[in-house]
């Protein structure tokens, strides 16, 4: 008798002693971090996620990076076996070349190589080989081994700061080297180095288009890096190395990575025990002795506004040597930040596949105001504001379709701060319109439409208005008014122009009826049906046509590039949210939009990769599984939205059909798992679907709404279990398949009963 309890107090005493899975404990950094393999059929690759160390929306993405050339906007894909070192700043599941990767901080031992080394050189340079095996990725830390050095490395980061933890070998000649010329997508044009003390080195580094980076300098990113950088180890045998680049040289990404300019930075001189150097191409190093498993610590803040204020950022956010702090302080934030919205039921393969989305969806629009407020403008001065938090990387005609609508729910004062941002960048630009896809204040012109609109009458809609929202008017209506379907009624041999521009005439329509200036209303609710204007009676489809109303020779639906972006004709056809009764006329009724949307998703391959059908790969088709609850087939807009959560995500590094897009993808993701997503952002309607998690809470932000939780019930779930029998919101049967925003945040509770 005595064993048995024995036995259970053991059982109690060991059950007492597991900690349960925290939310944060499910998230795999690594999924999505892969851009092209053997295994990639499309133009776009996977995720190009990067797998290391951030805070939400932070300022500091310090991560591997693989090798600087191509389409690798990331700086890291799991295809390549080597790495050039560990930058601080990065993008997430961009295209377009990318950018940022600044501060590339890497540990060697041996000889001194200036450059990182290229395929086409015998000499590998400073970058070393690495395997998978010896790599992990957490939230909040990163860690891998430097074969060709027996280095391991660990990071982490602070919302404005970054720590690196390396564990050198024994070594008469060990080192830590910075490449300050080093920028995705191309480089930095021009670089300053202080040396502060025997511990501590500044400086910034200029990253203008004329150095390439965002749409190899088509995107008008510019902007300097700045950093305050402190190092465990006294800097006694330190140097800075230098090359003078010929005028005629460009600076962009082609040459940056070709031979001959490699060779020429191999051949970098040497400026030892220097006290401060400017120039053109410089890299800082410092060597020393190390014993076996000595380690090394180094630790920097970062700014776009002053050494100063990088200073400040590293000394709030990392003001002691304690890696382990760093990486918890990391986790409680995440943490923190999670609690918006958490799920129960589902497989651990759900859980990992939801939360990290959700991480995902946490990157950006990042803070880039230091801790003193600072922040540097459009209008190229220092700027501080205490009213909203200045905030970068709008990737617009990804994020209005599904990230900014989750934010609206679990974060609205980011949308709130989003909107300011973007406003502050229409006055002070002089433009008085918005950037469509906005990078470190550059209007970049990347993609199409006019997003930023979408958002902001989305948010206004939803009662998120802390901002000037007569202003926020006028730079709708402006961006409407500059870019448009105005002579003609369509945009000449563009039908996803066409479309999308229709789309943000009716959500500033609908702007216009909200602030009851109606008689404006008429006008742009009209313009949104210019989208009619393209629909051609021959072929049944939209199809674009020149000015002077002669259609396009006709390739049939499905070949892209057929007045298309990204797309072809049958799959951007579907974008019509703000009128689908009218899309429905325009197709010959119910039964014909039934049948061909039956038809766009039979014929989608099963894998769901980057094909000519239902595309989830690529944003324009995003919203069109739920487009079936709006034509009466709401039981295949929870077939395919099940379906696509388990098919085209995964808990590997292919576990994003597509480029991540700055948190889209994912967005997509959270919410259609939770059972929720929109169709038309700015009618302030969720379609509901079938949630893949038995249970969902959401915690609602009080500053901005009234309820304090909303609760999504899914009884009787499981694989079987994906249709909806019957529905109750806050115990009243529910007889529609769509939920109001008010509904949501008023607080309550969704119940369903699935069924097979």
């Amino acid at each position: 008798m005595k064993q048995k309890y024995l036995v259970l107090l053991i059982f109690f005493v060991l059950m007492g002693c597991t900690s349960p899975k925290l939310s944060i404990d499910y998230v795999n950094p690594i999924i999505g971090a892969i851009g092209y393999d053997e295994k990639s059929n499309d133009m776009h690759g996977y995720g190009k996620t990067f797998p290391g160390a951030t805070t939400p929306f932070g300022m500091v993405q310090l991560s591997p990076d693989t090798r600087t050339v191509g389409n690798n906007g990331s700086g890291y894909s799991w295809a390549h076996s080597i790495i050039e070192g560990f930058s601080f700043t990065h993008m997430s599941g961009v295209g377009w070349g990318g950018d940022l990767g600044n501060f590339l901080v890497t540990p060697t031992t041996g000889k001194l190589y200036t450059n990182r080394g290229s395929d086409s050189l015998k000499k590998n340079g400073y970058r070393s080989k690495f395997s998978h095996n010896d790599e992990k990725a957490l939230l909040g830390y990163y860690s891998v081994l430097l074969e060709d050095y027996n280095i391991n490395v660990e990071l982490s980061a602070a919302p404005r700061s970054g720590i690196l933890r390396f564990t050198f070998p024994e070594n008469d000649s060990s080192r830590v080297q910075i490449d300050l010329s080093r920028r995705v997508g191309g480089t930095s044009t021009e670089q300053y180095i202080k040396i502060e003390n025997d511990s501590t080195i500044s400086g910034w580094m200029k990253c203008p288009p004329e150095g390439g980076g965002w749409g190899n300098g088509r995107g008008k990113a510019d902007y300097t890096v700045y950093f305050y950088c402190q190092f465990s180890k006294p800097l006694s045998d330190y140097g800075v190395w230098s090359v003078d680049i010929p005028d005629d040289w460009e600076r962009k990404r082609k040459t940056v990575n070709g031979k001959s300019y490699q060779e020429l930075v191999a051949k970098a001189e040497i400026h030892k025990s220097v006290k401060e150097f400017q120039g053109e191409h410089l890299g800082f190093f410092t060597n020393f002795k190390t014993y076996e498993k000595e380690v090394v610590i180094v630790k920097s803040g970062i700014s776009f506004v002053s050494a100063e204020n990088a200073k400040t950022n590293l000394k709030k956010d990392i003001p002691d040597w304690n890696f382990e702090k760093v990486v918890a302080d990391a986790k409680s934030l995440w943490n923190d930040a999670f609690k918006s919205i958490t799920v129960e039921g589902g497989t651990d393969r759900e859980k990992i596949i939801f939360y990290t989305a959700l991480y995902h969806t946490m990157i950006d629009p990042r803070d880039i105001t230091d801790s003193n407020g600072d922040y540097y403008g459009i209008d190229k001065n220092v700027n501080n504001n205490s009213n909203f938090t200045y905030r970068t990387i709008f990737s617009g005609w990804d994020v209005f379709r599904s990230q900014f609508p989750l934010q609206t729910i679990i974060n609205p004062s980011l949308v709130n701060d989003e909107i300011n941002s973007l406003m502050q960048m229409a006055e002070l630009s002089g433009k008085k319109y918005f950037p469509r896809w906005e990078l470190l204040n550059s209007y970049s012109g990347c993609m199409l439409g006019n997003p930023a609109v979408s958002v902001v009458v989305d948010a206004y809609e939803k009662g998120i208005r802390n901002y000037d929202v007569e202003k926020a008017f006028e730079y709708c209506k402006n961006s409407v008014d500059t870019f448009g379907n105005h002579e003609h009624g369509y945009t000449l041999n563009s039908i996803s122009h066409t479309l999308e521009y229709a789309y943000t005439d009716w959500c500033v329509g609908r702007f216009v009826e909200s602030l009851n200036k109606n008689d404006l209303s008429k006008e742009y609710y009209e313009r949104s049906k210019n989208y009619k204007n393209i629909w051609s009676n021959e072929v049944k489809w939209f199809r674009p046509k020149d000015e002077n109303g002669i259609w396009a020779k006709w390739k049939g639906k499905t070949v892209h590039w057929q007045g298309t972006i990204e797309c072809n004709p049958y799959q951007q056809g579907w974008f019509v949210p703000h009128d689908i009764t009218g899309l429905t006329e325009l197709m010959g009724g119910k039964d014909s939009i039934q049948k061909e949307l039956l038809w766009f998703f039979e014929k989608t391959p099963e894998d769901i990769k980057w094909n000519d059908y239902y595309n989830h790969a690529n944003e324009p088709v995003h919203h069109v599984p739920f487009l079936f609850n709006e034509i009466g087939l709401p039981r295949q807009t929870q077939k395919w939205t099940r379906y696509i959560c388990d098919v085209a995500y995964g808990t590997d590094v292919y576990g994003l059909r597509g480029n991540e897009d700055v948190g889209q993808m994912s967005a997509w993701y959270v919410l259609a798992a939770i059972g929720l997503h929109p169709i038309n952002p700015g009618d302030n309607k969720y379609q509901i679907t079938s949630p893949v998690f038995n249970k969902v809470e959401i915690q609602l932000d009080n500053m901005y709404y009234k309820g304090n939780k909303f609760s999504i019930i899914a009884n009787n779930n499981s694989k079987e279990n994906i249709y909806i029998k019957s529905m109750k919101l806050n115990g009243k049967k529910l007889n529609r398949y769509w939920i109001t925003h008010e509904e949501i945040v008023n607080g309550g509770k969704l119940e369903l009963e699935m069924e097979k």
